[in-house]
Formats: structure tokens, sequence, C-alpha cells
């Protein structure tokens, strides 16, 4: 059985519908779609990163401060 990974895109341009975002600890770069706002799994991470780094985050992009891993199981639960 096949394990489905989650449609993230790794691209310097963000298209339209999608936004960066930086994990872990070597700040990752994953470009994810905008209708992971709304998931509620998303948002406890978006709470992480604001207890964590408030609104000013060190590499001027969202960082959500989990391993990747953590990140990769938590986004593949959301299609």
């Amino acid at each position: 059985m096949a394990i489905r990974l989650p449609r993230i895109v790794s691209s310097k341009k963000v298209p339209k519908g999608y936004f960066a975002v930086y994990v872990g600890e070597n700040q990752k770069r994953f470009v994810i779609p905008v209708s992971f706002l709304n998931h509620p799994s998303f948002q406890d991470l978006l709470g992480m990163s604001q207890e964590e780094f408030g609104y000013s985050h060190p590499t001027g992009g969202l960082t959500i401060p989990c391993n990747e891993d953590t990140f990769l199981e938590v986004t593949s639960r959301m299609y």
C-alpha cells in the first residue's frame, strides 16, 4: 500500500492560491495551498507558531515550529 504524500511544491515562485512556510531546524521551505488555513490541524500549527514567534518570524516568512516529519504527517491528512 502506497503512502499518499501531500502535494507540496518546492519552487521559489509561489503559485496563486498557495503560500510559503518554513519548517524545522533547517527552515525547509514548503509551498502549500491557502485552503490549509481553514483546517483545524493547521490552525493548531499556526497557534504554535504564534506562541513561539509572535508576529515576528526570523525568516521573514511564516515559520512553523515543528519538525518536518510532523508537518508532513499533519498536512498529509488535509487532502
